[in-house]
């Protein structure tokens, strides 16, 4: 279960940059819009001390860490729910992620041209949102034209359900029509799910992403009103200098990363904020096995049930669940060794209604 961020935002904001660092692939970064056509896709692992603190331990032959999947989407402009700039080919690419990191550009710099030729993050941000909500108004009219369609066709027991999607659909578009998110209508979880049937962006969980300067690491301005606008909207926003990133992801020494890091007052990298908020917002959550051959981190749904855990390393072990052994992470740290853990009595046995905890260590029995 990958963590999949579509990176979007309008046009020489520092996107291509941040990718680059993130996944130490270098995307054609250049100061004019487009030059990203194609989204590139990029595997990085989470940072997670945890993982690290228990290789450690176990020494095992190796280590496989949660993995976070970004999409470089090329940049939006006014418009592009239109076609403007190509919009309609990046908008079908922001479909096909999980959630949405909006880079915003929070940094004067003359030299690198601005597609509005001015800073504004909080207009930048109305510009995407009101292109992602008039593109999605178009998709719910295309499946309401079906659904009235199908209306007139269809077995009368099933007709109620569709006569639900119409309602929901009906009640999300206005606020489309004004160019306002889907997500700042208030609807009941089973609303939801009819609605996320129309596959809408604009449904998305958004994480606001400021790219600054090296003046800026620590807030300014343009940070402070993004960070306000991403709490009005329930979501998270979090600083990072393109350019630093970039410099930091050539540095393989941890000791040189450090020191680099030190030297600019933050203890770890932006993209390690950048992806755990991500995760946050997600509702995600960390498992572990350990052992002497693999420690590995599994992510799973926060209320997922020990057999969803187990099917997460392979439907058989679903399946077949029998019950988990189960201790905490912060447990081995106490006691230092399984051993101890399982003598001080917190090595557990749990069945299929156990509710699998961030940072639960997990040894699954199952029969096929």
């Amino acid at each position: 279960m990958p963590l999949n961020c579509g990176i979007v935002g309008l046009p020489n904001v520092g996107k291509s940059t941040i990718f680059s660092a993130l996944t130490s692939a270098k995307a054609e970064a250049a100061n004019y819009p487009f030059c990203t056509i194609d989204p590139n896709v990029g595997i990085v692992p989470l940072p997670d001390k945890r993982l690290d603190r228990l290789c450690e331990i176990f020494k095992p032959r190796r280590k496989v860490p949660a993995v976070v999947e970004f999409v470089d989407i090329a940049g939006l402009v006014r418009g592009a729910s239109k076609g403007e700039g190509l919009g309609n080919q990046f908008l079908s690419h922001i479909r096909e992620v999980g959630m949405i990191a909006h880079v915003v550009r929070c940094f004067d710099n003359p030299d690198i041209i601005h597609v509005a030729g001015k800073v504004d993050p909080a207009d930048d941000i109305d510009v995407i949102h009101t292109e992602l909500a008039l593109a999605d108004l178009d998709s719910i009219d295309r499946r309401l034209d079906k659904l009235n369609r199908q209306l007139k066709v269809q077995d009368p027991n099933l007709k109620k359900d569709t006569e639900k999607e119409i309602a929901v659909l009906q009640k999300v578009r206005p606020a489309l029509q004004e160019g306002k998110p889907a997500f700042t209508v208030d609807l009941e979880p089973e609303e939801i799910e009819f609605a996320r049937r129309s596959f809408l962006m604009t449904m998305k969980k958004e994480l606001f992403v400021c790219n600054v300067d090296e003046s800026g690491v620590h807030g300014n301005k343009y940070v402070d009103i993004v960070k306000e606008i991403a709490e009005k909207q329930g979501s998270e926003a979090v600083v990072i200098c393109g350019k630093f990133e970039a410099e930091l992801a050539d540095i393989e020494d941890p000791a040189e990363r450090a020191e680099f890091l030190a030297g600019i007052g933050l203890e770890e990298p932006g993209l390690a904020s950048l992806a755990h908020a991500a995760y946050r917002l997600l509702g995600l959550r960390t498992f572990f096995t350990a052992g002497e051959d693999e420690c590995r981190a599994w992510t799973i749904l926060a209320g997922d049930k020990a057999p969803a855990a187990a099917g997460v390393i392979h439907t058989d072990f679903e399946k077949g669940f029998i019950k988990a052994e189960v201790y905490h992470y912060d447990d081995l740290i106490q006691y230092g060794s399984e051993a101890a853990v399982r003598a001080a009595g917190k090595m557990r046995q749990e069945g299929r209604e156990y509710v699998v905890q961030d940072g639960d260590i997990m040894f699954f029995k199952f029969n096929v």
